[in-house]
């Protein structure tokens, strides 16, 4: 009775869970007005503020609050890159980094030649990368800025290995900022390599930084009944300690509450579903990571280098890696430290990477994420089977029992103790448990919900597919032909239980439903789990036959054994 009622409280969990996710998508917090053609501002002369880009000039000596004048036009140019997997824009306003296209992923599955723009500054998205040097003793720079380049355009060549974009700017003062962006082939990970030559006839303090602006916009469209996290993510130092924690913050938690790290070395990174934005300082520098509001409702995230001073006549280059690409497994590891993290599956890790483990090595073989997937769910039913055996066998004596059981309920009627503790005489002269048939579904319940932020988290599924209509299994089937296949088999294995033979009226009737009710919730499932779901029960149902079958068998011969 208890591990029903355990069941039922876990599908109405989930089936809560799913409304309120559904609920979400469909009702995100408005974000302010955003104009996503405006220039950065100015960066203070104090290298220690996090600077606050509007659609207002800032005072660049001061880091004052912003005016309601409008921001200077500037005349920028769009310098366009392709390397073999990107399509990017500048600016040569800031040498700003406006859009970066992924080559690879299609923005969705109906047009597969539209690529994802990770980086964007149109369509209401603003996620762009701004950088620059802060001097304490003079503004050096500021995104109204005009860089020069000597190409409008760059294309990495065959055969090489990178491509480095130049941006230049001379200042009638004396001192030449420096950009390069070097873009590595067959990689994500990209460096900003930022010099100054001083010639001021004076010595400047300088401290590097690299930010990312963004709203709470994503270019891809959410899926109902996925919920999936946009933010900041950081690897910050924990106090007094030589030790590092990966830590996540929404974007709208910001608003309460800006964050702040000092620390040596760490990464910071815009994080979307299936995709990582990230600045990577070098590892032994002290640094400070922030993120907060900008004013109409963008956020920055930024770190800022430790001040350091470049005589008059010295030269100074300041290196910051990038990562602009996909979460994709074993790979950022390699990237940074402790940025796999960012591959996060919550509470369930511990089960989910083993999961997706497996079914990378069943991909590898059969070269597509279905058949993997049905891979995964033989391997857990084999492992799961002394389990399944003995729940069939418990069902298969209880279904035979059924006449004593309702002959002890039609005697006990108005008795529900003595009723109790005539049918637990039963249960235990007999041997069988009529709890067993609940046990498999509930210790598969981790396997589930792990499976289902496999699908949800792991970009090498996204848009996976299948075979047939089932051409995403990371969304939900578009027919809804799997999901009723699925109730069909779990109503027919019901059948062949016999379960509801010895519940009571209202139990029954529930545990009649229940069909109908996981037919409802996987019609927003991705497709993939619903896969899983589906072939375990046909799995199931012939485990069930075969075990019955030996079972009916062996009664058959113990009656002959004792008529002879």
């Amino acid at each position: 009775m208890e591990t029903r009622r355990m069941a039922l409280i876990a599908v109405l969990g989930v089936i809560l869970y799913l409304i309120y996710t559904a609920w979400i998508t469909d009702h995100p917090a408005a974000p302010a007005p955003t104009s996503v053609s405006a220039p950065a501002a100015a960066v203070p002369a104090d290298p220690t503020a996090l600077p606050v880009p509007s659609v207002a000039s800032t005072d660049a000596t001061t880091g004052a609050a912003p005016t309601v004048a409008a921001a200077p036009v500037v005349s920028s140019q769009t310098i366009k890159v392709k390397t073999d997997l990107i399509d990017a824009e500048f600016a040569t306003a800031g040498a700003e980094l406006r859009r970066v296209e992924l080559k690879a992923f299609a923005l969705d599955k109906k047009n597969p030649e539209v690529k994802l723009p990770l980086l964007n500054d149109r369509d209401g998205v603003m996620f762009t990368l701004q950088s620059g040097l802060a001097a304490v003793e003079k503004p050096l720079a500021s995104g109204n800025t005009v860089f020069t380049t000597p190409q409008t355009s760059y294309e990495m060549a065959a055969g090489v290995d990178s491509l480095d974009v130049p941006f230049e700017y001379v200042d009638a003062s004396g001192y030449t900022l420096t950009k390069t962006y070097r873009f590595k082939r067959g990689s994500y990970q990209a460096e900003l390599i930022q010099t100054i030559s001083n010639k001021t006839g004076t010595a400047l303090n300088v401290s590097p930084y690299a930010r990312w602006l963004r709203n709470p916009v994503s270019s891809e469209k959410a899926q109902k009944f996925i919920s999936t996290f946009l933010g900041l993510g950081v690897y910050e130092q924990k106090p007094g300690t030589a030790e590092y924690r990966f830590k996540k913050i929404k974007l709208g938690a910001l608003d309460d509450k800006p964050y702040e790290s000092k620390q040596t070395g760490g990464w910071l990174a815009m994080i979307q579903h299936y995709f990582i934005a990230a600045i990577i300082p070098p590892a032994d520098e002290a640094l400070t990571i922030s993120g907060k509001p900008a004013g109409g409702g963008n956020y920055l995230s930024q770190y800022l280098g430790a001040t350091k001073p470049v005589a008059d006549g010295a030269d100074a280059s300041y290196t910051t890696g990038l990562y602009i690409g996909p979460k994709s497994q074993g790979a950022l590891d390699d990237v940074a430290k402790g940025l796999a993290l960012t591959e996060d599956y919550g509470i369930l890790t511990p089960i989910a990477k083993p999961l997706f483990w497996t079914m990378n090595f069943f991909h590898g073989l059969v070269g597509n994420w279905g058949w993997s997937i049905i891979l995964l769910t033989l391997l857990v039913k084999l492992i799961f089977y002394p389990l399944t055996a003995a729940q069939y066998k418990s069902m298969a004596k209880m279904k035979k029992f059924t006449p004593r059981i309702a002959e002890l309920k039609e005697r006990y009627a108005d008795d529900r103790e003595k009723l109790s503790k005539a049918m637990m005489d039963l249960y235990k002269k007999e041997g069988f448990n009529p709890l067993a048939g609940c046990w498999p579904i509930l210790v598969q319940m981790p396997v589930f919900f792990s499976l289902y932020w496999v699908l949800v988290e792991s970009v090498e599924l996204r848009q996976a597919p299948f075979m047939l209509w089932l051409q995403d299994l990371s969304a939900a089937d578009p027919f809804y032909i799997m999901p009723v296949l699925y109730g069909a088999s779990m109503w027919l294995q019901q059948r062949m239980s016999g379960q509801t033979a010895t519940m009571d009226p209202m139990q029954a009737k529930i545990m009649n439903v229940m069909p109908i009710a996981f037919t409802g919730m996987f019609l927003f499932f991705p497709a993939g789990l619903v896969v899983y779901w589906f072939v375990s029960n046909v799995i199931g149902i012939a485990q069930q036959m075969f075990i019955t079958k030996r079972i009916q068998a062996a009664d058959s011969n113990r009656q002959e054994l004792k008529k002879a």
